[in-house]
């Protein structure tokens, strides 16, 4: 899938990015709170190769709320002591007809042996995690 807005896979950086975003299992996801307040969250994430990522969030998440009064978000990883920087931005929609957890091939190979090991299995996690979020990327910027 080709992406208008990840960094050309040429560069050093658009290495980084695609490296990052294939790998690592944990993204920060920073919504906005009803008092305009950055509300940051760890968030396990799924990268579809293009531009979007996809997540999973409890029922009772203020994110959820924050996302449906300002969708605009922004994701970020942890910078390994300020050297690999990498901040996303895009517009969060909730999903109301996307395959629950047990019913995502590409999340349960990623996640499968985590899930199993913390939550027992993806069916636990799917009830726990039942609402998926996609956010649509529309920049990146790093170092």
């Amino acid at each position: 899938m080709a992406s208008e807005v990840i960094p050309d896979r040429a560069t050093a950086y658009g290495k980084r990015v695609r490296r990052r975003l294939t790998e690592e299992t944990v993204i920060w996801l920073t919504t906005v709170g009803r008092d305009g307040t950055p509300q940051p969250n760890p968030v396990g994430f799924l990268w579809d190769g293009g531009d979007s990522v996809l997540t999973y969030s409890q029922t009772g998440a203020r994110r959820l709320a924050n996302i449906g009064r300002q969708p605009l978000v922004s994701l970020h990883f942890d910078s390994n002591g300020g050297d690999d920087i990498v901040i996303l931005t895009g517009t969060a929609e909730i999903l109301n007809d996307y395959p629950a957890v047990p019913g995502n091939p590409a999340w349960l190979e990623k996640y499968g042996q985590a899930i199993d090991a913390r939550f027992g299995d993806a069916v636990t996690f799917g009830e726990r995690f039942p609402v998926p979020v996609r956010i649509h990327l529309s920049r990146v910027r790093g170092m």
